[in-house]
């Protein structure tokens, strides 16, 4: 089981999550979108959408920091443990409850306004429980592992960070994972969970970018009719029917 958790089941997740971005954009490219519904309501919107995404920004930050730079990088520069703690308790716990507080916003609003929750699929539903989730979770682990030592004190760059490396380096040793408290299993495996089923819901998102409008053409508008002279302040527009362009006879 081990083996199937912390082995079988990354490399299962991250085929899922490659293979469905691309089959999306191929088959369902006009459903590649948010679905945005600010035409429906933006005062909630206003609150809930930047501290939503301006939390998860600081979170992401945070996992790269833990997960993909190795502690001896850090013990290098002679960051102790014990400051780079500290560090990550300033920085992960005011971006971890602005990241829960605009998303219990933007529920809140999908909830109690009827267009919203009428656009709402159930596909969205299962994204928010799970999306949740791994917030939750991965706050409870930097509070009670930093500060509260539940379950003893846990040290993830010593564990966790070696497996996820691991997993792209084609080397998950899942001993490191079954050694690790039980709140960090339960992260791992919500957060694979949620990535697998990424591909499918409205969190595609996060890959567009306008690109293209850095490179599009102008758009030409033009202020008059040229046969009418609308626009001009000279006339004003016939009504009715244009003449057709009839053929000339010769």
């Amino acid at each position: 089981m081990s083996t199937f958790l912390w082995v079988i089941v990354p490399y299962l997740t991250l085929a899922t999550f490659v293979v469905g971005h691309v089959w999306r954009y191929r088959y369902d490219k006009f459903g590649w979108t948010t679905r945005s519904s600010q035409l429906y309501e933006d005062r909630l919107l206003r609150i809930g959408s930047p501290l939503f995404h301006f939390g998860m920004l600081g979170v992401i930050a945070g996992h790269v920091i833990g997960l993909v730079i190795p502690q001896v990088w850090t013990d290098a520069l002679g960051l102790s443990r014990h400051a780079y703690h500290v560090i990550a308790l300033a920085g992960g716990i005011p971006a971890g409850i602005a990241t829960l507080v605009g998303l219990a916003i933007l529920v809140y609003r999908r909830r109690t306004t009827g267009p919203v929750f009428s656009a709402t699929t159930t596909n969205d539903k299962v994204m928010y429980v799970f999306l949740a989730a791994v917030i939750v979770l991965g706050m409870w682990n930097t509070v009670a592992g930093s500060l509260l030592q539940f379950g003893g004190e846990y040290n993830y760059r010593d564990g966790v960070s070696p497996w996820w490396r691991g997993v792209f380096t084609f080397r998950p040793d899942a001993q490191l994972m079954q050694d690790a408290p039980i709140g960090f299993k339960l992260h791992a495996l919500v957060a694979m969970g949620l990535f697998a089923m990424w591909p499918f819901t409205r969190l595609v998102h996060v890959f567009s970018a306008p690109v293209g409008y850095l490179t599009r053409p102008y758009l030409v508008y033009r202020s008059r009719d040229a046969r009418s002279g609308y626009g001009t302040g000279t006339s004003a527009p016939r009504r009715g029917w244009d003449k057709p362009d009839l053929p000339s006879r010769r």
